[in-house]
């Protein structure tokens, strides 16, 4: 019948790790609930070779004795191979931890990679090169003008920047030295009407 939605299943995020990780950890549980389950035996075997001793069945004891020995001696095997499970699913869970690490190392040295490749050494010496040029040729024109330029050009400068500053570069024309007098003002306007006259006599 397929999917419900029509769409496509997505890929399970577990991997092989992590379902060899879950079968260790299913057997080592295993082995505990046995391990618990053969103390509980040997104890209860135990006082049962008091209670027979107290009955004078030696013998019985002395065998319930040796089972009891021989359990302890599988309980000791138990203990290493639950402790060997417990060893290789940190062993494994730390490989896992070490290829996530191998992976973001693998994808910061295909970044640096690509940017390598977008701006080879000779790119960089290159822009090195023409700042210390660029950094050169105005130490040279700062130089210069220190050399030529005089306390007054410096002031002059300044004022200038100032005026730059406010808005106040307007030049405005030469005032005359020499006082204007009547005659002189009223020329402009002699020469006007003379030119208004000559228009009207030629029309």
């Amino acid at each position: 019948m397929g999917n419900v939605f029509g769409g496509k299943s997505r890929p399970s995020r577990v991997t092989e790790q992590d379902k060899a990780v879950l079968q260790l950890k299913q057997q080592r549980d295993k082995l505990k609930q046995y391990q618990k389950r053969i103390t509980l035996q040997l104890d209860k075997e135990h006082l049962l070779a008091k209670q027979l001793l107290k009955n004078g069945r030696k013998e019985k004891a002395l065998l319930l004795l040796k089972k009891k020995r021989y359990q302890d001696q599988l309980l000791d095997k138990t203990e290493n191979q639950i402790s060997n499970l417990e060893r290789m699913v940190q062993d494994i869970e730390f490989m896992q931890i070490e290829l996530k690490v191998i992976e973001g190392l693998k994808a910061g040295n295909d970044c640096l990679r690509s940017m390598h490749q977008i701006m080879s050494i000779e790119d960089v010496e290159r822009i090195l090169d023409e700042t210390q040029e660029a950094i050169e040729y105005q130490k040279q024109i700062d130089d210069m003008l220190a050399g030529v330029l005089t306390q007054d050009d410096e002031d002059a400068v300044l004022a200038e920047l100032e005026a730059i500053t406010q808005g106040e570069d307007i030049e405005l024309p030469d005032v005359p030295a020499e006082p204007i007098t009547e005659e002189a003002s009223t020329q402009p306007e002699r020469r006007r009407a003379r030119n208004t006259e000559q228009e009207m006599l030629s029309v």
